[in-house]
């Protein structure tokens, strides 16, 4: 079984050989789907750096080993702002031109094609609203919030197009919508304002056989049927530390794959011996029914070592029939 073969058996619940850390991936990104700028910019940039994506937002990285964050907001008055926007063009040749080209390198016998819509709504909303004045205007001014997630939506899918032209097989989409311990928006606002718009750009990827990646940290349990049933095929990161994990499992079983689970924090602190039983309890706990992709639930830089265990421990017990944590 090749490891393409293998992703699509877990993810269909199928019989697949291994749980394995991730999907392998050769992205076809959009320029500007990672925080760019047309006049340079990006999260690789020195700690102090200032610059503008191409949506306006303002980003400054203010911290070593961290991406900037947004701190100058092009709609930060919504209902004026909005009258003399210049939203972004997803036919703008500056964009969409690196997709083709980044495709013609493509592995296809290892690899999936994947194009991301990073940021994919509420993530984007907050970015040109600023967050709290976004959370307010879901109560103060909805009609205008539902143009805007409409106009968010409209470049999503515009790119979409672009992604499919291509042949890309996953999309990688994502919001965080979940603190450690609540939702950041209420059931109520997610299920109004939030999913008839996801439901506009999921069914276009499910139209053309895309499979879709969902990334949303934090505490999810609350919607996590509604993921479920927009069709997400792989939800990460699946933060242990906020979800009870074993109900978020019941729940998803046979309906969607999970990814991520591993603690982080321990794979930070270790010591090896907790690492490796880290990784034994969710294999076993997420996987042993398969739907399943074991990886850390944040990216941060980990002593060598110690991803050293993880990987290792992966490695030797994460075959099929997967063995329970106190065996071997």
């Amino acid at each position: 079984m090749t490891e393409r073969e293998n992703v699509l058996e877990i993810i269909r619940f199928g019989k697949p050989a291994k749980v394995m850390a991730g999907i392998p991936m050769h992205a076809v990104d959009y320029f500007g789907c990672h925080h760019d700028g047309f006049d340079g910019g990006g999260h690789h940039l020195p700690m102090g750096s200032k610059w503008s994506d191409i949506w306006g937002t303002v980003w400054h990285r203010e911290h070593e080993g961290v991406m900037g964050f947004p701190r100058g907001n092009p709609l930060a008055n919504l209902v004026d702002d909005m009258k003399t926007y210049s939203w972004p063009d997803p036919d703008d040749e500056r964009l969409c031109h690196v997709i083709d080209e980044k495709a013609g390198t493509w592995d296809k016998e290892t690899m999936f094609l994947s194009g991301a819509n990073r940021d994919t709504l509420w993530e984007r909303t907050y970015m040109l609203c600023g967050m709290e004045e976004a959370m307010c205007l879901f109560h103060t001014e909805p009609n205008a919030m539902r143009e805007l997630l409409h106009h968010i939506m409209d470049f999503q899918l515009g790119m979409a197009r672009h992604y499919v032209k291509a042949g890309v097989e996953f999309a990688n989409l994502g919001d965080d919508l979940g603190t450690q311990n609540a939702l950041l928006l209420s059931p109520e606002i997610i299920a109004g304002f939030l999913v008839p718009e996801y439901r506009r750009l999921f069914q276009f990827y499910q139209a053309h056989g895309v499979l879709i990646n969902f990334h949303s940290c934090g505490h999810i349990l609350p919607i996590i049927d509604i993921f479920a049933d927009l069709g997400v095929d792989v939800l990460n990161p699946i933060q242990t530390t906020a979800n009870d994990v074993d109900e978020l499992r019941r729940v998803t079983q046979g309906r969607m794959a999970l990814m991520g689970g591993v603690n982080s924090a321990v794979i930070a602190s270790g010591p090896i011996d907790a690492i490796r039983r880290e990784t034994r309890t969710r294999l076993w706990q997420l996987g042993r029914n398969g739907g399943y992709f074991c990886r850390q639930d944040q990216r941060m830089p980990w002593p060598v070592e110690h991803y050293q265990a993880y990987q290792q421990t992966l490695e030797q017990f994460g075959n099929y029939p997967l063995q329970p944590p106190g065996n071997g």
